[in-house]
């Protein structure tokens, strides 16, 4: 498993950086179009969960006692399993749905189409089942029965915004302005209330995620289990939330959609980890009213996560509003709760799901490979077209 990832990883980051040179001034404009602001917000809400949230303060002292992660500190680590090189796969896939799939069409082929969709309805369901695990990190006490019956609650909101768009595009935006003011309440908090720790160790937690940089090479490849687990998390989302943002770009020319989608979405990223590792440094106990505050933004990013998802593969499947009409609301919400107790009551794991990805990405090359000409013409259409 960790060759087969390995050599995935390095492929797509290879053909990454190879659009950014080679096409980086082709326009990408999606069916959607919408501002950059609002395209960043719902990458950042769609492609990130509750994880991000979540689980950092969990990590921390788990890449602290882990010699194998010893060659940089555990801040830049966090940053790493999370960081810019991730985004990438995001950015590679955002710009073959817009540029190349028009030409290819192979997630048109019925088999792809059916194999790509079962494992968007998969993960989707794994980002409920993280939350639920997680959550009694934050909130001990909560019987089990409160973690389903909030458990139902948020896929049952997923369901219905999925099914509004202006809804689903708002709570984007507001679960993006929520993160930056849980991220700012945080650090005022620690900085004048909790501790002594001042916005000079803020400043100097971001001279950690340097760290990052200079050991860039070794978040290629696979550095412990944990890591490889990250890896095959990453790509069972990255075609997905790829074809997602797609629909919404509007006429970026290839690099500046990589600086939105790889850049943009790292800022806030690594000022959020810098924020959470001074109470990880200073061993601060988070307060209640801000472990709350927390919990209500991890709950609006599952949302996000589940809304853009279901809206995805209800599209593509033709399991939409418009066809089955009141009932969608019931057979989404079954579908994503069944799968939940999956994850829960059997040996699936997410790592079968990034298999399944990473065989769709072989189909893709293959086909790139065979229909070289299709892609010529694609691209020189975008380029026409700018």
């Amino acid at each position: 498993m960790s060759l087969i990832i390995s050599v995935a990883y390095l492929c797509v980051l290879i053909s990454a950086v190879f659009v950014i040179v080679r096409w980086g001034n082709v326009r990408c404009t999606g069916p959607t179009p919408v501002g950059t602001l609002t395209l960043v917000a719902l990458l950042f809400t769609a492609g990130l969960d509750m994880g991000l949230v979540m689980l950092p303060l969990t990590e921390f002292p788990a890449y602290q006692q882990d010699k194998a992660y010893a060659f940089t500190n555990p801040l830049a680590i966090e940053f790493g399993m999370w960081g810019p090189l991730v985004w990438l796969m995001y950015f590679l896939s955002a710009f073959y749905f817009v540029i190349l799939e028009p030409r290819l069409q192979v997630f048109k082929i019925s088999a792809v189409k059916w194999v790509y969709n079962l494992t968007v309805i998969a993960t989707c369901a794994f980002t409920c089942y993280l939350f639920m695990q997680n959550l009694p990190a934050y909130v001990p006490d909560m019987p089990t029965w409160g973690i389903w019956a909030l458990a139902a609650l948020v896929i049952a909101v997923s369901v219905y915004s999925s099914a509004d768009m202006h809804f689903m595009k708002w709570l984007a935006i507001l679960s993006t302005w929520g993160f930056g003011l849980l991220a700012l309440a945080s650090l005022a908090a620690v900085a004048f209330i909790y501790s002594e720790a001042g916005f000079g160790t803020l400043l100097a937690n971001i001279g950690q995620l340097g760290g990052y940089f200079t050991n860039l090479h070794r978040f290629t490849t696979p550095i412990t289990d944990y890591h490889e687990f990250y890896l095959f998390w990453w790509f069972s989302w990255s075609i997905m939330i790829g074809e997602f943002v797609s629909r919404f770009v509007g006429g970026l020319k290839a690099w500046r959609l990589a600086f939105a989608m790889v850049v943009l979405p790292a800022i806030p990223l690594g000022l959020w980890f810098c924020v959470l590792y001074i109470y990880y440094e200073k061993a601060i106990v988070i307060p209640p009213w801000l472990n709350w505050f927390m919990i209500f933004v991890g709950l609006v990013f599952v949302v996000n996560s589940l809304d853009s998802l279901i809206r995805l593969y209800a599209a593509n499947l033709n399991w939409g509003k418009d066809r089955f009409g009141i009932a969608y609301y019931p057979i989404q919400f079954a579908l994503q709760f069944t799968l939940v107790c999956a994850y829960f009551f059997t040996p699936f794991r997410i790592e079968w799901v990034g298999l399944v990805v990473l065989g769709l990405y072989a189909v893709v090359y293959v086909t790139i490979a065979r229909r070289s000409a299709r892609v010529g013409d694609a691209i020189t259409g975008a380029r026409i077209g700018a």
